[in-house]
């Protein structure tokens, strides 16, 4: 991994009282909580190249996923092929280690929204991993496919800016500022389609996932990202943005579903904690915004491109505006008594969609950096005791870990409140299990940290 400059963190974590498993009351230097390099990119996304874009993608009038793919300046073929070629101007700073794939498939016709068999296509960029012994892999995503009133309508005008265009811009304005960074992790940009026909991009690529049985640790799935403005309450807002998360994995075992019952952990499946982990990074690096955890799958009976991932047992969260604008969302382009409807550019905020790539940015760069996560995490429950004893074993692949933070919050908050900084894989707090939730996170020198895992009663 290329040199490095850090912000060092100055002193030491307010952590009194700590106990490690050595019995001594010890206090040790914490990792830095910045890398600049980090800051660099967070800086380096541009609002103007966002607005470019979304404006080039509208251009192609539709990109209805049962439009043309013949048309060479018009529907989702064309479409297809410009982000394709998008990214393959990137890979060419990535030394060779960004490749570029239209990932193919074909849709059987269901007599609902797929009135005949059609091919689809993801357009996906892989930046591989550094280091051979570290298999973790890490999608930021978006959909390229768009829609008019009629989710049929394959020939009216769909310009789809904010939905999706936003989202896609994510992507390729990330993998163009990513592409000449090495990490040892493995970054996957990907354009779905198929989203509003029925998940069947994102549905095709998770299944491909668990049949090739990637390491996926985490997909941040952006779809409607662009726009700040709610026309129905008159709320105009570019300081937060949701991110929503499911509770407990959708492939729980029963097994599993006892153990959480018991544990009243409900509140702590991987993408939830996920989602916590992308506000706290994207907070941490991004000035002026304020990511919002949505405690549910996603809105009020609705979903997106990380609901098949979740299926498969994926960690998976949405990132979405705070306020949508309906008149300008599933709206067939018009003017009506002089309002004027439709997905149309001039209705975003590209300032907003910069900040909210940024969090992505950062919340993936601080992941594809870190050691991998801990494992055989546990709380040891032989003794009646108001202390808390946590153990665990190091990530048995990558690179090695500089110590861990323990992460605490009371059994009703839903977010972290403290973390302790530990070099040891064993820990004694003088905090009771009965009152506190804990979760163990790896650690390097530069404050990249894994994602948190939640322990499991040992004796």
């Amino acid at each position: 991994m290329q040199t490095k400059r850090f912000t060092l963190f100055a002193g030491l974590l307010a952590a009194a009282g700590l106990y490690f498993s050595t019995s001594l009351n010890t206090q040790a230097q914490a990792p830095a909580t910045h890398d600049e390099d980090i800051t660099e990119m967070v800086n380096a996304v541009s609002a103007d190249n966002l607005k470019a874009l979304v404006e080039k993608m509208v251009i192609f009038e539709t990109r209805h996923s049962l439009s043309t793919t013949t048309d060479k300046k018009r529907g989702i073929g064309a479409a297809r092929e410009w982000v394709k070629s998008e990214f393959e101007k990137y890979a060419k700073v990535s030394g060779g280690r960004m490749t570029v794939e239209m990932d193919r498939f074909t849709v059987k016709a269901d007599g609902r929204r797929i009135p005949q068999d059609v091919e689809m296509a993801n357009v996906m960029a892989t930046l591989k991993g550094t280091d051979p012994t570290d298999k973790r892999v890490i999608i930021v995503s978006g959909h390229l496919d768009s829609r008019a009133t009629d989710v049929m309508d394959a020939k009216s005008k769909a310009p789809g800016a904010n939905d999706d265009a936003s989202g896609v811009a994510i992507v390729m304005e990330m993998a163009r500022i990513m592409a000449s960074k090495q990490f040892p992790a493995t970054l996957v940009f990907v354009a779905f389609q198929g989203e509003e026909q029925g998940l069947y991009g994102s549905t095709h690529l998770a299944k491909r996932a668990k049949d090739q049985n990637w390491n996926i640790v985490a997909v941040l799935n952006n779809d409607i990202v662009g726009n700040s403005y709610s026309a129905e309450t008159g709320i105009h807002d570019n300081t937060r943005v949701r991110v929503f998360s499911e509770a407990t994995p959708a492939n729980e075992t029963e097994q599993q579903a006892r153990l959480r019952r018991t544990l009243g952990s409900e509140n702590d499946g991987p993408s939830r904690n996920l989602a916590r982990y992308m506000k706290t990074v994207g907070e941490n690096y991004v000035d002026q915004i304020e990511v919002i955890l949505g405690y549910r799958p996603d809105r009020f009976l609705r979903g997106g491109d990380h609901t098949p991932f979740n299926q498969q047992g994926f960690a998976a969260v949405r990132m979405s505006e705070m306020n949508e604008d309906f008149d300008h969302q599933h709206q067939d382009v018009r003017k009506e008594d002089g309002k004027q409807y439709g997905d149309l550019v001039e209705f975003m905020d590209f300032e907003y969609l910069r900040k909210n790539t940024a969090v992505n940015l950062a919340t993936m760069a601080n992941l594809g950096w870190a050691p991998a996560a801990p494992e055989s995490v546990g709380v040891i429950t032989s003794n009646l005791t108001n202390k808390t004893d946590l153990k665990w074993e190091a990530p048995k692949s990558g690179k090695k870990p500089v110590g861990y933070y323990v992460l605490m919050r009371e059994t009703s908050s839903p977010a972290w409140e403290k973390k302790f900084f530990v070099k040891d894989t064993s820990v004694t707090l003088p905090y009771s299990k009965d009152n506190y939730f804990f979760a163990v996170q790896a650690t390097d020198a530069e404050g990249h940290t894994s994602l948190p895992v939640i322990p499991v009663p040992v004796r």
